[in-house]
C-alpha cells in the first residue's frame, strides 16, 4: 500500500481507492418518496398540525423538522437517533430536508422525549387527514379492518413492561388495525403488556367507524379478528354501525353440541376412509351467557389428513354468505400477519427503547408514519411490477442508489449510479407522481 491518501490493493496494483469522491450519497431513492411526499401535502401537514410543549423561543433544528428527519430516516432503514451523527452532511437527506445539516442523536432524542399525550392525539388527526387524501386519489370501494395484538419485546424496567401470558414473554402488548386490502395501517394502539387482548377493543375501532361512515358513507366496511376479540361488547358496537364483521369463536362444549349435526355428518363421510382429508360446513344460531340474542355461528368440521381427532373452526357473523365463503373470508387474514411482519422487520416499530410509556406511545406513532407513507408510495406511484414487493426488496432496488452531488449557481444536480439497473422505474416513479391528483383540502 502507497498512502494513506491513496491506496493500492495487494491483489491487484492496478486498482486504487480514496475518500476524495466528492459529495455522494447512496440512498438517491429517497428523492421519489419525498417528492411524493410533498405532493400529498405530508410535510406542510406536520407543520401545522404537530407542535410539542417546547418552551424554547427558537429552535435551529424544529420539531417537525426532527420528525420529517426521523421518519425519512426509518424508511431508509436508519433506525436508531445514533444513525443521524453519521448522516450529519448526507447530501440526500440535507437536500430532501431543506437544510444544511441533519440534527444530532440528542437533539432527536430530546425531542421525543418532549412528546406527550397531546401529541398523541395530534397523530390521530394527522393520519385521518392523510388517509382522506390518499382516498381522494382513488376512493375505495370496499374497507376491510383487520384487527389483531402483538407484542413488542421490552428490556428492562420499562413503564408498562408486564408478561403477556399468550405470548410467554415481557413486553408490551399494542392493538393494531390494518386494512387488508391494502396494507395502511390504520390505527395503533400501545397497551401495557398484560393487558387482555379485546381490551378496549371496541373503543379503538369506534373511532375509525364514525371516521368512515362520515367521510364515505357509501363505502362498504368489514372487520376480522380472531377468537381474542370475541366481545359482546365489540359485536354491538359494530352492529350498530353497519360493518359486516367475522370474528372466531374459541372452541368449547356449547359450540360443539350445537355443531353435533356437521360433526355427524363428517363421521359418516369419513366412514370408509379414515386416511384422507374431510370437511363439512354448516351453520346455526347460537347465543352465549353474555348475548342477549341468538347470532349466526359458521362452523368448519374437519379432519385432518392422517388423525382420528376433528378439528373445529367457528365465527360468529352477520354476514349473508355461505358458509365455506366465511370461513375462507376470515381466513384470509393471514396476511395481516405478513402486514405486522413487515412493520416489525422492516421499520423497526417494535422497538421500544425509552423507559417512559408515554414516549414509546409516541415513538409508535412516527413508525406508522413512515410505514403508511411508504405503502402509500408503494401502492400509488410505483411501476405496477414492483407493488407487491417488500420493504426490504424496494430499499435495495430503488432506495440505495448511489448519487453524485453538483453544486452550481442556480441548481443543484443528483447523477445517480449509470449502472442503476433500475433506471426505468426510477423515472417511472416520478412521472407517477407528477400526474398524481390530490384533493389537499
Amino acid at each position: 500500500m502507497s498512502s494513506l491518501d491513496e491506496l493500492h490493493l495487494e491483489s491487484n496494483n492496478q486498482i486504487k481507492l480514496n475518500f476524495k469522491g466528492g459529495d455522494l450519497s447512496s440512498d438517491a431513492g429517497l428523492i421519489p418518496v419525498s417528492e411524493f411526499a410533498r405532493k400529498i401535502g405530508f410535510d406542510r401537514l406536520i407543520q401545522s398540525k404537530f407542535k410539542t410543549k417546547d418552551k424554547a423561543s427558537f429552535r435551529f433544528h424544529t420539531d417537525t423538522d426532527n420528525m420529517m428527519q426521523k421518519i425519512y430516516q426509518s424508511i431508509a432503514a436508519y433506525f436508531q437517533d445514533d444513525d443521524a451523527d453519521e448522516l450529519t452532511h448526507d447530501p440526500v437527506f440535507n437536500a430532501i430536508l431543506g437544510k444544511s445539516e441533519l440534527a444530532s442523536q440528542p437533539t432527536l432524542s430530546r425531542f421525543i422525549n418532549r412528546c406527550d399525550e397531546i401529541t398523541l392525539m395530534q397523530f390521530e388527526q394527522i393520519q385521518q387527514i392523510l388517509r382522506k387524501r390518499i382516498y381522494s386519489i382513488k376512493r375505495p370501494e370496499q374497507i376491510l379492518i383487520d384487527i389483531d395484538s402483538t407484542l413488542f419485546s421490552t428490556y428492562g424496567s420499562q413503564e408498562g413492561n408486564d408478561y403477556n401470558q399468550h405470548y410467554s414473554n415481557y413486553g408490551y402488548h399494542p392493538l393494531l388495525a390494518y386494512d387488508g386490502l391494502t396494507g395502511d395501517l390504520l390505527k395503533a394502539e400501545l397497551r401495557p403488556g398484560n393487558v387482555y387482548t379485546s381490551k378496549n377493543a371496541k373503543d379503538f375501532v369506534y373511532p375509525l367507524l364514525l371516521e368512515f361512515q362520515e367521510d364515505y358513507p357509501t363505502t362498504d366496511i368489514y372487520l376480522r379478528g380472531d377468537s381474542g376479540f370475541a366481545d359482546v361488547m365489540l359485536y354491538e358496537k359494530l352492529e350498530s354501525n353497519g360493518v359486516t364483521y367475522a370474528i372466531r369463536l374459541k372452541e368449547s362444549g356449547p359450540l360443539r353440541n350445537a355443531a353435533a349435526d356437521y360433526f355427524a355428518e363428517l363421521c359418516e363421510l369419513s366412514k370408509y376412509n379414515q386416511i384422507d382429508y374431510a370437511v363439512v360446513y354448516g351453520e346455526f344460531f347460537y347465543k352465549a351467557d353474555s348475548w342477549l340474542y341468538k347470532r349466526r355461528v359458521v362452523v368448519k368440521v374437519e379432519k385432518p389428513y392422517g388423525k382420528l381427532i376433528p378439528l373445529y373452526t367457528f365465527i360468529v357473523t352477520n354476514m349473508d354468505s355461505k358458509p365455506e365463503d366465511v370461513i375462507h373470508f376470515y381466513c384470509n387474514r393471514g396476511t395481516m400477519e405478513n402486514f405486522i411482519k413487515e412493520s416489525k422487520s422492516g421499520f423497526h416499530m417494535d422497538a421500544m427503547s425509552s423507559g417512559s410509556f408515554i414516549t414509546n406511545s409516541n415513538k409508535l406513532q412516527i413508525s406508522v408514519l413512515a410505514y403508511n407513507l411508504f405503502n402509500w408510495f408503494r401502492r400509488l406511484v410505483l411501476p405496477a411490477k414492483m407493488r407487491k414487493l417488500r420493504i426490504d426488496t424496494l430499499r435495495l432496488k430503488l432506495i440505495k442508489i448511489a448519487a453524485k452531488i453538483i453544486h452550481s449557481a442556480r441548481y443543484i444536480t443528483f447523477k445517480l449510479c449509470s449502472s442503476c439497473p433500475y433506471q426505468n422505474e426510477y423515472l417511472e416513479t416520478l412521472r407517477n407522481i407528477k400526474n398524481l391528483t390530490v384533493k389537499l383540502e
